[in-house]
């Protein structure tokens, strides 16, 4: 199956999310490469960057799911790198 490398960015707005953004990650994990997570406790925000190589499907499925969660923004970065 072709795979694609991206980078998700997430911003969660409220802290409530989490528990239910972790949720929706822990499903997709197979596919997460790295992940990292900065606390912006000024703005009361959290910053989350999630790097995959996934199908183009489980990507868009993955970014679809965690932008339905309430106050969470999610934009991705597709690279170039496909695979088989």
């Amino acid at each position: 199956m072709e795979t694609r490398v991206a980078v998700m960015s997430i911003i969660v707005e409220n802290y409530n999310t989490v528990e239910e953004l972790n949720a929706v990650l822990h499903e997709y994990a197979r596919y997460i490469i790295g992940r990292m997570g900065i606390p912006y406790r000024a703005k009361n925000i959290n910053i989350i960057s999630i790097a995959l190589d996934a199908p183009q499907d489980v990507i868009s499925a993955l970014a679809g799911k965690i932008g339905n969660l309430r106050d969470v923004s999610v934009k991705t970065a597709y690279s170039g790198v496909i695979s088989e």
